[in-house]
């Protein structure tokens, strides 16, 4: 179901993710995930339980030097909320990029979203859970 408002603040959470990835910072990426959220790595499909393991995974990844280090960006091409529960499908692509500007791997991803508003009128939206395929 196309719903304008879970799409919008969606789709700024997911921007405000993507600048936290930029930006290496971990408390803002903290604050988008829930605190069990589960990623699974495009590549190897290694699994990632929970906000301390993805933040402990993405701080590893923000110590390598400038120089060396992958930023990755997801860009959202749909959003479906569920009609009966408040949460919500986002679908689109992925890339990881070097310091230089050069796409190193990119490809498709699905998140869930869930909405922890206490009412309709509000909107907190977290991960709950995404998958990645890498395809190049």
């Amino acid at each position: 179901m196309h719903n304008p408002t879970a799409d919008l603040a969606i789709r700024l959470a997911r921007a405000n993710f993507n600048r936290a990835l930029a930006q290496s910072d971990l408390n803002a990426i903290s604050a988008i995930l829930a605190p069990h959220v589960t990623l699974i790595t495009g590549t190897d499909s290694a699994l990632l339980n929970g906000r301390k393991a993805q933040l402990l995974a993405w701080k590893r990844e923000f110590a390598a030097p400038a120089a060396l280090r992958t930023t990755y960006v997801r860009t959202t091409e749909a959003i479906i909320a569920s009609e009966v529960e408040p949460i919500a499908m986002e679908q689109g692509a992925w890339q990881g990029v070097d310091a230089g500007g050069k796409v190193q791997a990119s490809g498709t991803y699905a998140a869930k979203w869930r909405n922890l508003a206490a009412n309709a009128t509000q909107s907190r939206w977290v991960l709950e859970a995404e998958i990645f395929v890498t395809l190049k």
